[in-house]
């Protein structure tokens, strides 16, 4: 499956704050995700409460111990064989 990917102005923001081992294990993390944004080495979870707050399923993925990224996925997501 193909995603497509847009960063928000806060989240580029956020981005640009980081200290550079934080920068690097970003841009490390977001090459996975870019491939699959549910690889398992992101540790990808649901966020239920922004869920129910927005009327979509919102994921999260960790980039490092107490650096997350949320995310959710427009459209209909099919299993793969």
């Amino acid at each position: 499956m193909k995603y497509r990917f847009r960063a928000g102005k806060s989240f580029r923001r956020a981005l640009a704050r980081l200290a550079p081992e934080e920068k690097r294990l970003a841009a490390t993390a977001f090459k996975i995700f870019k491939q699959n944004p549910f690889d398992p080495r992101l540790r990808p979870h649901k966020i239920y409460k922004l869920s129910a707050i927005y009327g979509k399923t919102i994921h999260a993925v960790e980039i490092a111990d107490d650096l997350r990224a949320a995310h959710y996925v427009e459209g209909t997501i099919r299993e793969q064989s």
